[in-house]
């Protein structure tokens, strides 16, 4: 007869319990604040400043089917059957091309396909951590990446901004506080490109000092850069792995700036790095999917692409810049600093107005608009008086009328408050 109990199966009442077996990992795991909105921001009535979705309303849809038809009748087999676990050679080498216009030089050898870029960030955390492993991360952080640290049970320790990214002084503060709390440092998690959720964008001349100090103390730098091709002026931003080959690991995504629905992104290692990601695509994936590959590969090739990325840079930059324009008028004590592209705006409430952004979420709802609040993008907890406002899918009117609901809300809510 089997011991139910000694295998964990037997809950608190006696009664077999199949949950009573999940692994102690499970713990660590929460609901993304993001994700358990998305029910309430798809309600019509609602304007939606929540969700990082791309705007696809203005891509050429008749031309692609007609694309993606042709694909179909003259390489159906290959669009429909199993690939290689590093992901299709003609697109990682159109990749590479990609890359080279932030100053990346890379090779097709170099890269490998995965679902998203967030399947980068799971199989990089899966190579390298350890249960109680040390994870450097900008504060406040994506709300993807601090689920994919808790779930390898991994403790996630801040590293301060300010409007130019990471305070290079406090950081190595850090690596040397971290170190004599006998902590093992993984690796420096960063996304310096418009950041996920503050906007912020690492000045160019911190780039180079950032991936010295990290040679300095040995610790890898994990280069997130989902956003880098949509500036608002077209700047493109030097990597840090170009930098510093052999201690950055690169990871992109075409979600961002062409369509997430066919969750293809990449990443750029060192080779010793490369084999052991292979093996995990194979081990979790066994390849990447022909299919959304092949049909990137060939927009890539038959569109213009670059003009539909510029169309997409001035699109934002109406937005950003509507959203601002609301902001100051009618909220005119909330700070925010101000994006130079991506998807974001992280708007700080009035010092001392004790807003908590999470629990005033519902009466926003109540008024009609939704945001996510602070506290998802703190690993502790913290950012109470923060929201993340996106302003990359709705239209300019909808972005004002947004705003207008959020202000009259808060108003309400606080009356005592100068906001």
């Amino acid at each position: 007869m089997v011991d139910f109990n000694r295998n964990g199966y037997i809950n608190s009442k006696g009664d077999f319990d199949i949950a009573e077996g999940f692994a102690r990992r499970v713990d660590s795991m929460r609901a993304s604040e993001i994700r358990a909105l998305f029910a309430v921001a798809n309600r019509p009535e609602i304007i939606s400043l929540a969700g990082g979705m791309p705007y696809l309303g203005k891509l050429p849809f008749d031309e692609i089917s007609k694309i993606m038809e042709t694909l179909v009748r003259e390489h159906g087999p290959k669009l429909w059957q199993y690939g290689v676990a590093q992901g299709d050679e003609e697109l990682r080498e159109t990749i590479t091309k990609i890359v080279e216009l932030e100053g990346l030089d890379a090779t097709a050898q170099e890269t490998v396909i995965t679902a998203g870029s967030q399947q980068g960030l799971d199989s990089i955390t899966r190579l390298f951590c350890d249960a109680g492993d040390v994870i450097l991360a900008e504060a406040p952080n994506y709300v993807g990446a601090l689920g994919v640290f808790r779930s390898y049970q991994v403790e996630v320790v801040n590293v301060e901004l300010d409007e130019e990214g990471i305070i290079l002084a406090k950081l190595e503060k850090t690596i040397i506080n971290t170190r004599a709390r006998g902590k093992r440092i993984k690796f420096l998690y960063s996304v310096p490109n418009f950041q996920n959720p503050s906007g912020i964008t690492l000045a160019v001349d911190r780039r180079k000092p950032l991936v010295e100090l990290c040679k300095k103390y040995g610790i890898m730098i994990l280069e997130d850069n989902p956003y880098g091709l949509l500036s608002f002026d077209g700047q493109l931003y030097p990597t840090l792995r170009q930098h510093w080959k052999e201690g950055v690991i690169y990871l992109g995504s075409f979600s961002k700036f062409i369509a997430p629905g066919f969750r293809i992104g990449w990443i750029i290692s060192p080779d010793s790095v490369r084999d052991k990601l292979v093996l995990s695509n194979e081990s979790v994936l066994l390849c990447p999917s022909n299919a959304s590959s092949l049909t990137i590969e060939a927009y890539l090739k038959h569109f213009d692409w670059k003009t539909q990325l510029s169309a997409y840079r001035e699109g934002y930059k109406d937005r950003c810049n509507q959203m601002i324009e609301t902001i100051d008028e009618l909220l005119p004590n909330c700070k925010y600093n101000k994006p130079k592209g991506g998807f974001f705006l992280w708007l700080e409430m009035p010092e001392g107005s004790g807003v908590n952004s999470k629990d005033f979420l519902e009466a926003a709802v109540e008024a009609g608009v939704a945001y996510v609040p602070g506290t998802g993008f703190y690993d502790n907890g913290d950012g109470e008086n923060f929201m993340r406002l996106s302003f990359c899918y709705p239209s300019v009117e909808e972005i004002e009328q947004g705003i207008t609901r959020l202000a009259n809300a808060l108003k309400k809510t606080y009356p005592e408050v100068k906001f």
